[in-house]
């Protein structure tokens, strides 16, 4: 797995903590977000976040399973992770290597998993891609989770950020990419800028894969237009959660979730994606639990704001 690159923090002094039920500010002591890779939507979401915590520490990761490691090693307080990657973690399943039970703040948005070819490959359906070298993301992201599981064995595989990726096949080193990220995922619209592109369906592959790995995937489709690309295309999607340790202290699970809410507007203009945050779908993180204190924020709020 590929380092975890160094923090990029700044500190502020933060007051004595009030009771849950008091009105949070925006200042943390040395909060810690696991964010992602430059070029995916966490990563974007991770920095804003970070802009209106006030002392909070950012870190760049390979993605979810990166950013669940450092949160249950202590090196990081919450991160940014997808459902099923939460899941294996707390049922220990490889590439963990014991049970690590998290708690969630919030449903944030759902992930598309984004197949991407130049658009006039002969790759038409994913079963073109046997034998063919297509980047799955960077080592340590839930990105490379879902697209093995998708794939399958017979794809050549290399592992590079959703902006390394786009590169790579701009400049014909790789065949496709895969990218499991919010839309528009920042990279893939960059590339289709400048270079015209094509997203695989997934039609006739979303049953089985829900069929083995459970419903936490669910169909999706990506509108028309996006990234250029005249039709809809059909795929998967899976959830996005804001994690943290259930050991996190309630008055600052408590801060951050209603932060997420009274930063929105900074977080949407990092991202588009961030639109989707609403008080009404964020407990919605089954089958993570909520930490206690983010069911509180939740039931003190007025009903449909």
């Amino acid at each position: 797995m590929r380092a975890v690159s160094a923090f990029v923090a700044v500190l502020l002094f933060l007051g004595t903590p009030s009771a849950c039920d008091a009105a949070p500010d925006a200042s943390f002591d040395g909060l810690t977000i696991a964010a992602g890779a430059p070029g995916d939507v966490y990563h974007a979401l991770g920095q804003a976040l970070a802009g209106a915590a006030r002392g909070t520490r950012v870190v760049t990761t390979g993605g979810s399973l990166d950013n669940l490691r450092l949160v249950a090693e202590g090196g990081a307080d919450a991160g940014f992770a997808t459902v099923d990657t939460v899941t294996m973690a707390a049922h220990g399943d490889q590439p963990f290597r014991a049970a690590r039970p998290f708690v969630a703040l919030a449903r944030l948005y759902d992930d598309y998993l984004q197949i991407v070819v130049p658009a006039d490959s002969d790759i038409v359906r994913i079963t073109d891609l046997a034998g063919r070298t297509v980047s799955t993301g960077p080592a340590g992201s839930g990105n490379a989770v879902v697209a093995a599981r998708v794939l399958g064995p017979e794809v050549k595989t290399v592992q590079l950020s959703p902006a390394d990726s786009a590169e790579a096949l701009r400049t014909g080193r790789i065949d496709a990419f895969a990218v499991t990220g919010g839309l528009p995922v920042p990279a893939i619209q960059q590339l289709s800028e400048r270079h015209p592109i094509r997203l695989l369906s997934l039609r006739t592959e979303i049953a089985d894969i829900q069929s083995q790995h459970g419903e936490q995937y669910q169909a999706r489709t990506i509108p028309a237009r996006t990234y250029g690309v005249r039709t809809e295309v059909e795929t998967l999607g899976v959830a996005n959660v804001l994690f943290v340790r259930p050991d996190l202290p309630d008055d600052t699970a408590y801060r951050l979730t209603k932060l997420l809410f009274d930063a929105k507007a900074d977080l949407v203009a990092a991202h588009a994606e961030a639109r989707r945050l609403d008080r009404r779908q964020a407990p919605a993180t089954f089958p993570v639990p909520l930490h206690p204190a983010a069911s509180h924020y939740y039931r003190t709020q007025k009903p449909f704001t």
